[in-house]
């Protein structure tokens, strides 16, 4: 199970109401005759070619989309293990690409610690920050 984000639920619900057959069995992504939507006729079928070229983006593919969804989850911060969950990962290696790529981890521990010494730096008796012995 993988959960949705808000801002496309309402034109999912809008696919649904157009494409989908009210059978509760019925698939979101219907094919010609209601059954799978084969990658064969996929690009027919979505008028993908067409549609990508009219957005500006010729030579985007279906699966470029999985790389940028996986990439907003890398990006959020889970860990390793939530993050396998979500892209239907069993191998570490694949998962941790999309880490790598979003390293944007270091900036943000860069900063906190420049926040810090700059609190440091702001306290006029240089109080801030010292270790001092508890207990």
């Amino acid at each position: 199970m993988v959960g949705i984000p808000k801002s496309i639920i309402s034109v999912l619900r809008e696919h649904i109401a157009t494409y989908v057959q009210a059978d509760p069995g019925a698939l979101i992504f219907p094919g010609a005759k209601g059954g799978p939507l084969w990658r064969s006729g996929f690009n027919t079928r979505t008028r993908w070619v067409g549609v990508v070229k009219e957005m500006g983006m010729p030579g985007l593919h279906f699966h470029d989309l999985r790389h940028t969804g996986n990439m907003l989850a890398a990006e959020s911060g889970v860990g390793l293990k939530d993050l396998m969950a979500r892209m239907g990962h069993d191998n570490v290696r694949a998962a941790m690409i999309y880490q790598h790529a979003v390293r944007g981890a270091d900036k943000a521990i860069t900063d906190a610690i420049d926040r810090q010494l700059e609190k440091r730096d702001d306290d006029e008796d240089g109080s801030a920050g010292v270790l001092a012995p508890v207990g």
